[in-house]
């Protein structure tokens, strides 16, 4: 039987397993919880105050993501991607979501622009304070409040797990890739002008170009170690 009244996180099981996994992602994309390392469920049953249930569950929901891999006898580990895995995931991104934009743009309303608008302001301010973890969750937020109004509800959950699966290696692309922050900003605020413009051609192209930079970038920092081909494939116009 699952505690009712003792845990910090939450009274009901749904709530807890949702309150353990997003602490738990915002661990492993942090790096606070270092790729390969195991999550001990006991130890992490203790530390939240929750039976090992909502942790078994919110294991299966990290797995999902593709930020933990499930294995029979070591439990969860914090999943640890190759550079070649990183380059495939960028692929993936480069192209669907410019496909994704340039659906969406016909779409946005006032408040979807308003929304996005207010999520920049915020990730600035991030960045000006130099807050990783808000960096990441705004990064991506940004991008799905646009997407969102494509209306194509596979494609934006495939991009979802894409996004959550590179947010950790994005964090690092921004904090190490000279001039990362100042032109993700720029980029962000074009694309945002874009929008409001009603250019779903222009977006896209921009989109395009921003998911492709951060790739080179992370390969270029991970390239002395594991070298991997550049050769993003781009989708047709």
């Amino acid at each position: 039987m699952v505690e009712a009244t003792s845990s910090p996180l939450s009274p009901f099981r749904q709530t807890m397993t949702g309150a353990a996994v997003v602490e738990l992602r915002r661990r492993i994309l942090s790096g606070a919880v270092a790729a390969g390392e195991a999550l001990r469920q006991d130890a992490l049953a203790r530390e939240f105050g929750i039976s090992r249930i909502p942790i078994r569950e919110a294991f299966r929901q990290l797995a999902a993501e593709g930020l933990v891999t499930l294995h029979p006898h070591r439990g969860a580990v914090v999943t640890a991607l190759s550079a070649t895995d990183i380059a495939e995931l960028f692929d993936l991104r480069a192209t669907l979501e410019p496909d994704l934009m340039r659906r969406a743009v016909p779409r946005l309303r006032d408040r979807d622009l308003a929304h996005a608008e207010q999520i920049l302001s915020d990730y600035s301010e991030a960045i000006r304070v130099g807050d990783l973890d808000a960096w990441g969750e705004l990064n991506t937020e940004f991008h799905l409040s646009l997407y969102r109004a494509a209306d194509r509800s596979q494609t934006f959950a495939i991009v979802k797990v894409l996004l959550a699966n590179t947010d950790r290696y994005t964090r690092v692309q921004l904090a190490m890739a000279d001039g990362a922050t100042a032109r993700a900003k720029q980029e962000h605020a074009e694309l945002l002008a874009f929008c409001r413009a009603g250019d779903a051609q222009r977006a896209a192209e921009l989109t395009l170009r921003h998911v492709e930079a951060v790739r080179r970038d992370l390969l270029s920092l991970l390239q002395p170690a594991e070298p991997v081909a550049d050769e993003t494939p781009r989708p047709p116009a």
